[in-house]
């Protein structure tokens, strides 16, 4: 059907209410408010840029460990530690090897470990207070939208179409059906985070890659409230070894919040070479260990969630420039893999992203020309000087945690050089064994019997829909599933025999499930309603026919203190 749809212009669009989205907002918004103070010509608005967010308020989807560097938050908002939602300054660090039956603390924390002058936080609460210094300095945030389609003009973007609303789950207009907005911006930046869906059709669309794929960890998240007495404020601890095998590359975090509250969690990089590996399973498995049972135990669990992350680094970051567009954040490899640490150049890209686009409004030029300023500004700032010492670092681990160990000795006496530079990767799903019609993680039983799902025994452990529960999520049942499979016949026939259907695996919130049908044959079945986000299933799927796309604005996971 055509579709008649509302045009709205601005001068700048940033989809995505994140760190990276938000700095880029205020840092932008503060620039402005400079420039006309002090009679700068052309006069510019804040009220001209646009932010959009798909959860149901700022912070709703905002996931992490997560410990935050304050530099850039201190450059953006000099006098952050008066109101900013910092749960406490890290007071110890710690590192500790797990095995299946004792735990051992490293004599020295290494120093990727060491956090001193960092805070623990809640991302959640820490974007939902970024967003309202945004919205006080009169930047327009719209909750509850999602970029659904980018506007091409050009050899560049010229702004984005939100989601459509009211549709029903054959895509036929419901009677509060309203079409999505037609956005046009001199400036669109993408700040949706890791796997953006935008972002990963306009690197493909524009060729924008980088001489590496790139490559992604899945974290798995809970808050629970423990005993008095039984962690620390501040206390940091970061685990290597049991449940995560040497042939694979992850490890966990236990940080002490304040009011006997703990954030735990487990990341694993999405490059695993069994397809029946279950991340959520092993996550679950590692909160049996002697160290997490007594600290849980009498415990509560609180929330729940999942998130993906970008591993790729310096050599995986795509171009983040062209005509009238910006990627910043997650969206643009923004992170540190060594140190697993991203807010801060996050919250750096932003801003300066927000500097550029400035520039590029002053002049009246939102070109490539000027906007390619902007990895110019990264280059000469302290996103390069850390990315740069660990452009090899997670290469080094796709073929193992005792490899890994080996290459990163070298990169750490030749400033992240190593013996090999650049150091070459794959795309993760590339490393899955075929199986032939065996399962993948129980050995050579019965063709297509599949490994016992993880059942949890609901104090200590979950299983999958329990937890789903606790992360809040919800959807409106009745849409277009947002989840958009290829080829459906793949899943029930090749997929099957070759890989043992990994969906059903490494999704964290029971998505994905082969369901028998009445003739005795399996079909693909998506429980589109439990999704929390994390984009695994477009990153991990062995034949790479899943698409995330945007759901309709408001649905999704609720992330409250995450």
């Amino acid at each position: 059907m055509t579709v008649q749809r509302e045009l709205l212009e601005a001068d700048v669009l940033i989809v995505g209410a994140g760190p990276a989205g938000l700095a880029c907002a205020l840092h932008l918004a503060n620039l402005i408010k400079k420039h006309n103070t002090v009679g700068g010509k052309p006069e510019l608005s804040a009220d001209n840029i646009y932010v959009l967010e798909k959860g149901r308020e700022i912070g709703a989807h905002q996931l992490s460990g997560a410990i935050m560097n304050p530099k850039a938050i201190a450059e953006l908002v000099p006098d952050f530690e008066k109101s900013a939602p910092l749960d406490t300054p890290v007071t110890e660090d710690a590192a500790l090897l797990f095995t299946r039956g004792s735990s051992f603390r490293f004599p020295i924390t290494p120093p990727p470990f060491k956090n001193k002058g960092n805070y623990v936080i809640s991302l959640s609460k820490m974007t939902k207070w970024l967003g309202g210094l945004v919205e006080a300095a009169g930047v327009n945030v719209f909750k509850e939208f999602g970029g659904a389609e980018l506007v091409y003009q050009g050899e560049g973007i010229g702004g984005v179409i939100t989601e459509d609303k009211g549709l029903d789950k054959n895509g036929k207009p419901k009677d509060n059906y309203t079409p999505g907005y037609e956005l046009r911006a001199k400036v669109t930046v993408l700040a949706e985070g890791t796997r953006g869906s935008l972002t990963k059709k306009l690197v493909t669309a524009k060729k924008l890659d980088n001489i590496n794929p790139q490559s992604y960890g899945i974290g798995i998240k809970e808050l629970w409230d423990v005993q008095p007495g039984r962690i620390e404020t501040g206390y940091v601890a970061h685990t290597l070894g049991w449940p995560v095998s040497t042939d694979m590359y992850g490890g966990g975090w236990i940080y002490g919040l304040s009011n006997n509250r703990v954030s735990i969690g487990l990341v694993l990089a999405l490059e695993y070479a069994d397809p029946q590996f279950d991340p959520h399973a092993a996550f679950q498995t590692w909160k049996t260990h002697a160290f997490l049972r007594k600290l849980l135990d009498g415990g509560k669990l609180v929330r729940y969630g999942a998130k993906s992350l970008p591993y790729g680094g310096w050599y995986a970051m795509p171009r983040n420039y062209l005509d009238g567009g910006l990627i910043i954040g997650d969206s643009g490899s923004f992170l540190d893999s060594q140190r697993l640490k991203g807010i801060h150049l996050a919250i750096k890209s932003g801003m300066l992203a927000a500097e550029t686009i400035f520039e590029a409004l002053r002049t009246g030029d939102t070109s490539s020309k000027t906007l390619s300023a902007f990895p110019k500004k990264i280059e000469q700032s302290y996103i390069k000087k850390e990315l740069w010492q660990v452009r090899n670092f997670h290469q080094s681990f796709q073929h193992g945690m005792l490899r890994g160990f080996f290459h990163t000795a070298f990169q750490q006496i030749t400033g992240g050089r190593g013996l090999i530079d650049p150091m070459r990767a794959h795309e993760g799903h590339e490393a899955y064994n075929k199986i032939n019609g065996r399962t993948g993680a129980l050995g050579d039983e019965a063709a297509h019997s599949k490994p016992e799902r993880f059942k949890g025994d609901g104090t200590l452990t979950f299983d999958r829909l329990t937890d789903v529960y606790h992360s809040g999520t919800r959807h409106e049942e009745d849409q277009p599933c947002h989840l958009v499979v290829k080829d459906l016949n793949v899943c029930a026939t090749k997929c099957v025999e070759e890989y043992g259907n990994p969906c059903e695996y490494f999704c964290p919130a029971a998505v994905y499930e082969m369901a028998k049908e009445s003739n005795g044959s399996a079909k693909l079945k998506i429980n589109a309603a439990n999704c929390v986000h994390c984009k695994t299933c477009d990153i991990a799927d062995p034949y790479q026919i899943i698409d995330w796309v945007v759901p309709e604005g408001g649905g999704g996971p609720n992330y409250e203190g995450m």
